[in-house]
């Protein structure tokens, strides 16, 4: 069964008389020009409180570019809802936060601030479509589409780990110099994830394929991949995206690197099909969408139904 996230939104589609809920962004009017999405970051929730200012400006940011990279958008206009508390420097917020919308072609087009006890802050997004290419959609697999990862899993969700257990900003002294370099990429993984804008919009350029963003886990959002697409997939345990050293790290941090890979979350890299025979630019590929709608883990030669491992939001 979907989770309770998936349940609440398959309910809230069945009570509008013409649903616009979109994927990761919805299409607005219905085909178009402009693809919206709106994400929350909430100290406490999405990042460690005590984090700069400027950090959590750009982790904003980029949280819902990769919304939009899942449809192939091309970043337009932004709207900010900012509230926090007493002595947050909104100047080093905005300073890195316009910084960051320049370099992705984001115009800030208004928004709302007011004082709150804790960080919250709702970006709304607006992107258009790229040049003779199409929406992107988690509905477009078709059983015989290879199945892609954009990066590498797991990551991100290690450097949530490392900052639970050492702290913010983290101290690698205990790491064997080997595994420091690690750590670091993990955190900065974590709280600076780069979208894959370049690769949704070659994506967008195809003829078919399916795409979504990577928040949940990997396994959570194949789940959600495949019921919008009516079909199933089979993935290869063996043929999941690592950073170097991860496993070695996992180790160190008392963590299943399979599991981390899988449901760890917020890894922001695109999940993806294509017809066989063609190669993205960026990206390996995991494995194969199947008829039915079962989702299965080849593991050491051996199938097995994949759980929905992954955040839900409600739960």
């Amino acid at each position: 069964m979907p989770a309770g996230e998936d349940r609440l939104l398959r309910w809230l589609r069945d009570q509008l008389d013409e649903p616009l809920i979109g994927d990761d962004a919805a299409v607005l009017p219905a085909g178009g020009p402009f693809a919206v999405t709106v994400d929350h970051q909430i100290a406490g929730v999405h990042f460690p409180p005590g984090l700069d200012e400027a950090v959590i400006a750009k982790r904003l940011l980029a949280v819902n570019l990769s919304d939009l990279a899942a449809t192939g958008a091309v970043p337009a206009y932004g709207f900010l809802a900012l509230a926090a508390p007493a002595g947050f420097d909104h100047k080093r917020f905005f300073t890195a936060f316009l910084t960051a919308c320049q370099r992705f072609g984001v115009r800030l087009a208004g928004g709302d601030l007011a004082r709150s006890d804790r960080f919250t802050a709702a970006l709304t997004l607006m992107g258009t479509k790229v040049e003779g290419g199409r929406w992107l959609s988690r509905g477009d697999a078709a059983p015989g589409h290879a199945l892609w990862l954009g990066g590498t899993a797991g990551e991100s969700a290690a450097g949530r780990l490392l900052i639970e257990q050492i702290g913010l900003p983290p101290s690698f002294e205990a790491f064997s110099s080997p595994l420091r370099a690690a750590a670091r990429r993990a955190v900065r993984r974590h709280l600076q994830p780069e979208p894959q804008l370049d690769l949704g919009r070659w994506l967008a350029t195809r003829k078919t394929g399916a795409a979504m963003d990577v928040s949940d886990g990997v396994a959570r959002d194949l789940h959600r991949l495949c019921r919008a697409s009516g079909a199933g997939a089979e993935i290869m345990a063996e043929a999941l995206p690592l950073a170097d050293r991860f496993e070695d790290l996992c180790k160190t941090i008392d963590a299943d690197p399979l599991a981390l890979a899988l449901g760890g979350g917020e890894d922001y890299v695109l999940l993806f099909t294509l017809p066989e025979g063609e190669t993205p630019p960026a990206g390996r590929r995991i494995g194969t969408i199947t008829r039915g709608r079962e989702v299965h883990l080849v593991k050491n030669g051996r199938a097995a139904p994949l759980p929905e491992l992954g955040w839900d939001h409600l739960e």
